[in-house]
């Protein structure tokens, strides 16, 4: 193996810190083309399918991607914006309140699980920086091995390829944070004020496959006490929420209810109005954009629902800002 070494080293350069935020990723644009190779890239992550490589390789080029790619484009076209992607405009503004918050000596890089810039790219940028100590924080406050495992998978496999291996600390959850629950807890009753309190509040969380979770993965557990702290602050009982789990793929049994399951049957059972919030992502992407505020909510009001409202997640807020600020070197 090759390793990369230090260009026009000088011992009197001076040594910064660097921070990485990470997040999922987005095709560059939602046209077909650019949308399948995003989505080759995202499952062909083994911590996103764990069957056999060879197996994988078949099912995913022969059939899958001829098929999703189409329309998984049209989904993404629903939620484009002039500006681009709603993901990376606000992934690039978290990016550079960030550096204004942080000293000086502080370098700071965007990188994606999939897609661009990706994390190698964003590592060597802090690398060229001269960067000596790193922080990697996620917009995932709940750690799976499907998000932030694969993520900590992506920069490990970079910086093992330095000659010059910095410091490095990755936080890998702070999905029970005391100010993360108060951003939250603020911003839902921001939404109860505004749209009045609804008869059910719905934490949907971002699913993965049942078996992961019998094998070890903390998921379920992280976010279950996420939605129970929310709860607790909002002062609501045990009939006013529910945690449910959506973007399910495949026939394999996932992280249940299902959000689509609860949209169609809370109508059914007397519930007229609800708000629906994503704790998961800390930053709006396709599956709040289009899969809640579009598809599920077609769901509920197909079955009788009167009132829908999707409360977007903490984004750019300067109050996210400022908490994961507060996350660096903390």
């Amino acid at each position: 193996m090759k390793f990369k070494g230090e260009g026009n080293f000088n011992h009197e350069d001076k040594v910064k810190k660097g921070l990485l935020i990470t997040y999922l990723g987005t095709p560059d644009s939602p046209n077909v083309r650019n949308v399948r190779k995003y989505l080759k890239e995202f499952l062909s992550d083994p911590r996103i399918v764990e069957v056999p490589k060879i197996i994988w390789w078949f099912v995913l080029n022969l059939f899958i991607l001829n098929f999703r790619s189409f329309n998984s484009a049209k989904l993404y076209k629903s939620i484009w914006t002039e500006e681009g992607s709603p993901l990376l405009v606000n992934c690039l503004n978290i990016k550079r309140k960030i550096k204004e918050n942080l000293p000086d000596n502080y370098e700071v890089a965007l990188g994606m699980r999939y897609g661009k810039p990706s994390i190698k790219s964003a590592l060597n940028e802090l690398k060229d920086a001269n960067c000596r100590q790193i922080e990697v924080i996620t917009l995932f406050p709940h750690y799976s091995a499907t998000t932030v495992g694969s993520i900590f998978d992506a920069v490990s496999d970079e910086i093992k390829s330095w000659r010059w291996v910095p410091s490095l600390k990755f936080l890998n959850s702070y999905h029970d944070h005391p100010k993360l629950i108060e951003l939250l807890s603020r911003k839902i009753q921001g939404s109860f004020e505004k749209h009045g309190k609804p008869e059910r509040l719905v934490f949907s969380y971002h699913s993965i496959p049942k078996k992961y979770f019998e094998l070890g993965d903390p998921y379920h557990c992280l976010c279950q006490k996420t939605s129970r702290l929310i709860a607790e602050r909002l002062d609501l009982n045990e009939n006013e929420y529910i945690t449910s789990f959506q973007s399910r793929f495949g026939p394999s049994e996932w992280l249940k209810p299902y959000t689509s399951d609860v949209m169609k049957s809370l109508p059914k059972d007397g519930i007229s109005s609800v708000q629906v919030v994503s704790p998961g992502f800390g930053v709006d992407n396709l599956e709040t954009l289009q899969e809640i505020d579009i598809e599920n909510k077609e769901y509920f009001e197909d079955a009788g629902g009167k009132k829908f409202n999707y409360i977007k997640c903490l984004n750019d807020d300067d109050d996210h800002i400022t908490f994961l600020s507060g996350l660096v070197n903390n």
